[in-house]
């Protein structure tokens, strides 16, 4: 019977530890995922900030107040332009 009443323990014992090696390594997981989950709402953030800065970057008046000034562009008389048919 004390053999017995020993195994059980035993057996006992070692449910025990590896429930709480999987409810340990179960909260490590979960930790890592809000962290993760983290940074993709900054990424997010930084996603739409950059974005924006292209949209600014490409804007119609930024792009040609550049090309007149930069390159001394521009825009052609219009008895110069030419439509071509596709």
């Amino acid at each position: 019977m004390t053999r017995l009443n020993l195994i059980l323990f035993a057996i006992l014992l070692a449910s025990a530890l590896g429930t709480i090696t999987s409810q340990h390594a179960a909260r490590k997981l979960y930790i890592e995922l809000e962290q993760q989950k983290e940074h993709a709402k900054r990424y997010e953030v930084e996603w739409g900030q950059l974005q924006l800065e292209q949209s600014t970057w490409a804007m119609h008046s930024r792009i040609e107040r550049i090309a007149a000034a930069r390159l001394r562009m521009q825009v052609p008389d219009p008895s110069r332009i030419q439509m071509v048919a596709p």
